[in-house]
């Protein structure tokens, strides 16, 4: 061993550092690996964030890895990098269960575009994470995997979809994740785990399920795959692996993954679209301000763009489709927390008819536009990740009223979707016994901003250490 670091101690470091000793021989992928289990047999009993463990398939990976490095052959940006992939992600050899019984046997023969991605750059599958049932709710917990916890606060929610994604990188099981974001499910559980996360652009990550059919149009325009990670380095090598060509996706873009320069102008919007922000978001958000304007950033404290319409429509889309195809599975699965979501989604939300179904997407242009042209003169947006700290564990299925709370909170994460536009979780402290954190938006394809933003604002930061959970 070189570089004074401890194969024990291996899985606290950022991808970026793993990289580096990996292809220069300081230490093994092997070691890396196995650092990595042995924190995820530590942890995850505690957290059950991990719900499908892979160490066999893990260490001869990364044996493979090890031998192209023993030859001097080219490795690619993630060799060795232990990685978990979400639950409802296909991945050859295992079960994409969606968090449900009725799919607990649904294994997979094909990687998801994203995997194979993640696969071709050298990454170590160290395990599957949770994720609540049909990935509908910011909180994990289903019948067939259990309950994900919070491992900085138990009391909390970890966050959902991604929430066994979250978990496991803020308790150091792997220092990259693969998530999901339909309607924050990358950006809040990152943000209620104190750790980072970005939803891409629409079509900067390839994305195909080969198990199931292609997802209707609102999936298709508002769904995204992004990593989550402990320090906006690892988030950048992670998605720019993830990025790669794959024609298997039609929404695939072949955007350069960074353009020449930009101003570096902020708007603050803290309270977006008449968002109740709570005096603990609104000081992260003020303090993040002041961090980008010590890096040079002119901050510019604005109204933004609609948000509250997006999302109502967002919603409105995502449950036209739900409607069609999920209402007999919901009840076939027949999952408490998914039969109370559903209920409450639908209940507040009629279906359109056609006409209404073309206007909403009609109206989408118009929302684009308005973001793209407000973003030409603020190319970097910083609003809150939620209107409040994170949510008590599993209070949006308490009563109708706490699900009402929690959706109103959550609208920065339905609404950004909509537009198909990236949003980065930035994750600036620690409040009490809560993490804490912001969101900053920019124009399609320009996660090069956020990035620059994010790592401004994380310089100035408590650095993200993994959290050991103080509980059983």
């Amino acid at each position: 061993m070189t570089d004074n670091h401890s194969t024990d101690a291996l899985w606290q470091l950022p991808a970026t550092e793993l990289a580096r000793l990996i292809k220069s021989k300081s230490v093994s992928a092997v070691e890396v690996t196995q650092s990595v289990l042995s924190r995820l047999d530590q942890v995850n009993p505690s957290i059950n964030a991990v719900v499908t463990e892979m160490p066999d398939e893990a260490l001869t990976m990364a044996a493979s890895v090890d031998e192209l490095v023993a030859k001097g052959e080219t490795v690619g940006p993630l060799a060795g990098i232990p990685v978990t992939i979400k639950m409802n992600v296909d991945q050859i050899g295992h079960a994409n269960t969606n968090g449900l019984k009725i799919l607990k046997d649904n294994v997979t023969d094909q990687d998801n575009a994203v995997v194979s991605n993640l696969r071709k750059a050298g990454a170590i599958f160290v395990g599957r994470t949770n994720t609540p049932a049909f990935s509908m709710r910011w909180f994990t917990r289903n019948t067939v995997h259990g309950h994900t916890r919070n491992p900085v606060n138990p009391e909390l929610t970890p966050g959902g979809s991604s929430g066994g994604a979250a978990a496991a990188v803020a308790a150091g099981i792997g220092p990259i994740a693969l998530g999901s974001d339909i309607a924050g499910s990358i950006r809040y559980p990152a943000y209620a785990c104190g750790i980072h996360g970005i939803r891409p652009s629409l079509g900067r990550v390839p994305s195909l399920n080969p198990c199931a059919a292609d997802r209707h149009i609102g999936a298709q325009i508002t769904a995204v795959q992004g990593p989550l990670a402990r320090t906006i380095d690892d988030l950048e090598l992670a998605l720019h692996a993830m990025a790669a060509r794959d024609i298997r996706d039609p929404w695939w873009t072949p955007a350069p993954l960074a353009f020449d320069g930009f101003e570096k102008k902020v708007a603050l919007c803290v309270n977006p679209d008449g968002l109740d922000t709570e005096k603990a978001v609104e000081a992260a958000l003020r303090e993040s301000a002041d961090k980008l304007k010590d890096a040079g950033w002119t901050v510019t404290e604005t109204p933004c763009p609609p948000l509250r319409k997006p999302a109502e429509m967002q919603i409105l889309l995502w449950m036209s489709e739900m409607r069609r195809n999920g209402t007999a599975l919901v009840a076939e699965e027949n999952d408490p927390d998914a039969n109370f979501v559903f209920n409450e989604f639908q209940q507040r939300n009629p279906a359109p008819d056609l006409d209404g179904f073309l206007d909403l997407l009609q109206a989408r242009a118009g929302f684009v536009r308005e973001w793209m042209e407000f973003m030409d003169d603020y190319p970097a947006v910083l609003i809150p990740s939620s209107a409040t700290l994170p949510f008590k564990d599993n209070m949006d299925v308490d009563s109708a009223e706490s699900f009402a709370h929690v959706l109103e909170a959550q609208m920065t994460q339905i609404g950004l979707p909509f537009m198909g536009i990236p949003g980065i979780s930035v994750a600036t402290g620690i409040v009490g016994r809560s993490p804490v954190g912001v969101q900053l938006v920019a124009s399609r394809y320009r996660e090069d901003i956020l990035f620059a933003a994010g790592r401004d604002i994380e310089k100035r930061s408590a650095p993200v250490r993994p959290a050991t959970p103080a509980y059983n």
